[in-house]
């Protein structure tokens, strides 16, 4: 079984459902079980600001699935939970990256491994380093990426929909 992290994001209706519901689609996978989850991050827009705050987590799994195998199943949760992609990193019911997939490095036009952006993204790294703090990209320690962001706009999600 192969080790990959997933990056959950929502910002569009009841967010901690669109949350729930994409993490028990998740659980539905063929070949794949969910060994943790972190917590629930409140994060404002990244990329496309003119949009409501956004609701992110992410998850490890265990999967026998090939990278582009888990992403169809992946892009197929986001469509059964009415994502559109209609503005770049603009309004969505539901969003899942796959972060890391064992350490496997992969770019062409479908994936990119590890995701290509985290060491930028606070709201990635945080919910990353709760699920495992010794992870690495690109030869450095997650916090070691953190360490150079801004991190005030992230808070632990505590609220109700």
């Amino acid at each position: 079984m192969s080790r990959v992290y997933l990056g959950l994001g929502t910002n569009v209706g009841d967010r901690l459902k669109y949350l729930n519901d994409a993490i028990d689609y998740i659980k539905k996978i063929e070949n794949t079980k969910i060994v943790r989850i972190s917590k629930v991050y409140e994060t404002r827009p990244w990329g496309y600001t003119n949009q409501n705050d956004f609701l992110n987590l992410c998850v490890a799994i265990e999967t026998n699935l090939k990278p582009k195998d888990l992403l169809q199943k992946c892009l197929e949760v986001e469509l059964n939970l009415k994502r559109e992609r209609t503005i770049r990193w603009g309004p969505r019911t539901i969003d899942i990256d796959i972060l890391i997939y064992d350490d496997i490095i992969c770019n062409d036009e479908k994936l990119t491994l590890p995701h290509p952006r985290i060491q930028e993204r606070a709201f990635v790294l945080i919910p990353l380093i709760d699920l495992n703090e010794k992870l690495t990209i690109k030869g450095r320690l997650l916090k070691d990426w953190l360490s150079e962001l801004d991190v005030e706009e992230i808070k632990e999600y505590i609220g109700n929909e």
